[in-house]
């Protein structure tokens, strides 16, 4: 597994882009602190979001004010390596 896909804020970054297509950064970080019930420190969001960014994964998009996000193609590549991992770790689940 990708060292990028390791934590569970940037995983969790690549299937909200991936499920929604090109959302606004903003629409990604309140998805993710719905599914969490807790809020997210801007600075830490920002930083997950930065780390994709700079391995490649994520790419952002302005687009007036806001940020969208799309998942690159190794960044499709890896989630779906992942998606596989958990689907073998779960198999007998």
């Amino acid at each position: 597994m990708s060292k990028w896909l390791s934590s569970g804020l940037r995983r969790d970054v690549c299937v909200v882009v991936a499920s929604e297509g090109d959302p606004t950064q903003q629409s990604v970080k309140r998805t993710i602190e719905r599914k969490n019930d807790e809020r997210i420190r801007p600075k830490r969001f920002n930083g997950a979001v930065n780390k994709l960014e700079d391995a490649g994964i994520l790419e952002r998009e302005r687009d007036g004010v806001h940020d969208r996000l799309l998942l690159t193609e190794a960044g499709a590549k890896r989630l779906r390596e992942h998606r596989e991992w958990v689907r073998e770790r779960l198999a007998d689940w």
